[in-house]
């Protein structure tokens, strides 16, 4: 009866060792996934990002409620951003800011280490010509710097939206 108590036992220890096994492959098969979907979606130069952190050069970080994000779409950038810093020549009235529809010039993309994609690109809307200097991690967060050419630059954080999201 005690052997046979025992036995069941190790056999119970055993089960549960090999599902807690399956279950962390299966986690890291899911990451896996994940990181190969936002690689694809940056590679395809068709991405969004929702923004939820701004970084002004002065001030504190604020933390964003609204659906602030930019989004790079067949050549050009949507961006919907707030703005918060100095502005050195800007339309009476304060202008549209970041929140501005504009074709991308000198786009440039490299994978660097653990798999970040580090991007470059330019913009020039009818108000001001915008630097984007961004990193996306394989995590899909990203950060980014958005320098104007008539403002101070800001910077943000987020993550990339997938298509099945």
């Amino acid at each position: 009866m005690m052997k046979t108590t025992k036995r069941i036992f190790l056999l119970l220890i055993l089960l549960v060792a090999g599902l807690s096994g399956m279950n962390a492959q299966d986690k890291k098969e899911k990451k896996e996934q994940y990181e190969k979907a936002v690689k694809q979606q940056v590679e395809s130069e068709s991405y969004k990002i929702d923004v939820t952190t701004a970084y002004p050069r002065r001030g504190k970080t604020a933390h964003l409620s609204s659906n602030y994000s930019v989004e790079v779409r067949n050549d050009s950038v949507f961006s919907y951003l707030p703005y918060f810093g100095r502005a050195y020549s800007i339309p009476y009235g304060g202008g549209e800011g970041l929140i501005f529809k504009a074709p991308i010039s000198e786009y440039k993309m490299e994978t660097k280490k653990k798999g970040a994609m580090k991007i470059d690109f330019t913009a020039r809307s009818k108000e001001d010509r915008f630097q984007f200097r961004m990193t996306i991690y394989s995590n899909g967060s990203a950060s980014f710097d958005v320098f104007p050419q008539n403002r101070e630059s800001i910077g943000f954080s987020g993550e990339i939206t997938l298509p099945s999201e």
